[in-house]
C-alpha cells in the first residue's frame, strides 16, 4: 500500500528539474547551511504542478470567474451567473488543486437551493502568485467570508478538501460566522509533511527544522495551531468529516483525529476512493448535500 512519503515523493520528483533540485539542496546542506533553509522553503511553498497549466481550463458561460486581490497575489472567485437566492456553499480546493476539482459538489449544491462560490487560492489555477502556504489558506477563507458577507451572502457551507480542510478547520475555530462545515480527506499534522518533504530531498533534522521555523516567523502562527488537537475544541458548528480508507495522501487515521477532537462531529468513511475520488462520488456528494441542508 503507497505510504504518505511515497506520495510526496511521487508529487516532488516527476521531473527532472526536481531532481537535480534534490541533488542541489543536498549539496547546499554541506556548504551553506542558510541557504540549504531558504532553498528548501522556496520549494515547500511552491505548488505543483505550476499554476498556469490550469489556467486554458475552460468554465461554462453559466459561471461568472472574478480576480479578487489579495496580499501580494490574488484569489480566483467562480459563482453561478443565475445562482439560486439560497445561503452560500463556500467551497475550497487543497494544496496543488484547483476549483474544478470541486464543480460536481457546486453543481448538486446548486440544485438544492445553495449559492456555491468556488475559491482558488493564490499561485493555484488562474490566481497569481507563484508561493502560498496553509496559513495563507486559512486567511484567504476568512477573507472571502467575510467579503462576501459584506455583500449580503449568508455562509451556509464552509467545504474544503485536504489542506484546504486543515485551513478551513483553523479558520472556522477562530470564530467565522458559517452554518456547518465539511472536512474532505483532512491532514492532521502539517508537521508530519515538513517530515515527508525532508525525507525525499534528503534533508537533515537541522534543515527541516529551520525552514520550519522559517515559515512559522514569516507567517506568525506555530504548525501545531492547525493540528486537531488546537483547532477542534474551539470548534462550534455541525462538522462533516469524510475520508476514504485508502487515502495515500493524508491517513485515514487524520480524518478520525478530527473527528475525535470536533464535538458532535460525524463521520463519512468510505472505501477505495482514494484522496480525490471522493470530489465526484455521487454517492460522497449526495451525503454532503444532506448534511448541508
Amino acid at each position: 500500500m503507497s505510504t504518505p512519503i511515497d506520495a510526496t515523493a511521487g508529487y516532488y520528483q516527476a521531473s527532472l528539474s526536481l531532481r537535480m533540485f534534490r541533488f542541489a539542496l543536498g549539496t547546499s546542506q554541506k556548504v551553506s547551511p542558510r541557504l540549504a533553509v531558504r532553498a528548501a522553503h522556496r520549494l515547500f511553498v511552491t505548488p505543483l504542478p505550476p499554476n498556469w497549466l490550469r489556467r486554458a481550463a475552460r468554465w461554462n458561460a453559466d459561471w461568472k470567474i472574478e480576480r479578487w486581490p489579495f496580499e501580494e497575489a490574488d484569489l480566483t472567485v467562480y459563482s453561478l451567473a443565475a445562482a439560486p437566492h439560497g445561503p452560500v456553499a463556500l467551497l475550497v480546493h487543497g494544496w496543488g488543486g484547483h476549483a474544478r476539482q470541486l464543480l460536481p459538489l457546486a453543481e448538486s449544491l446548486a440544485q438544492h437551493g445553495f449559492r456555491p462560490v468556488l475559491l482558488e487560492m493564490p499561485a493555484h489555477g488562474r490566481s497569481g502568485g507563484a508561493v502560498s502556504s496553509l496559513p495563507q489558506f486559512a486567511r484567504a477563507i476568512d477573507y472571502a467570508v467575510g467579503r462576501l458577507q459584506q455583500e449580503g451572502h449568508r455562509i451556509g457551507l464552509l467545504a474544503a478538501h485536504s489542506l484546504g480542510a486543515n485551513a478551513a478547520a483553523y479558520a472556522a475555530s477562530r470564530g467565522l460566522a458559517i452554518g456547518k462545515l465539511v472536512l474532505l480527506a483532512p491532514p492532521a499534522s502539517p508537521r508530519a509533511y515538513t517530515n515527508y518533504f525532508a525525507k525525499v530531498f534528503g534533508l537533515s533534522e537541522e534543515t527541516r527544522a529551520g525552514m520550519q521555523q522559517r515559515i512559522e516567523a514569516r507567517e506568525g502562527v506555530l504548525m501545531r495551531q492547525f493540528e486537531p488537537s488546537a483547532v477542534g475544541p474551539r470548534l462550534r458548528v455541525p462538522t462533516l468529516v469524510v475520508h476514504d480508507r485508502d487515502d495515500a495522501i493524508n491517513r485515514f487515521a487524520d480524518g478520525q483525529a478530527f473527528t475525535h477532537a470536533i464535538t458532535g462531529a460525524q463521520l463519512l468513511a468510505t472505501d477505495g476512493l482514494g484522496h480525490r475520488k471522493l470530489l465526484k462520488d455521487a454517492g460522497v456528494i449526495g451525503k454532503v448535500v444532506l448534511f448541508a441542508r
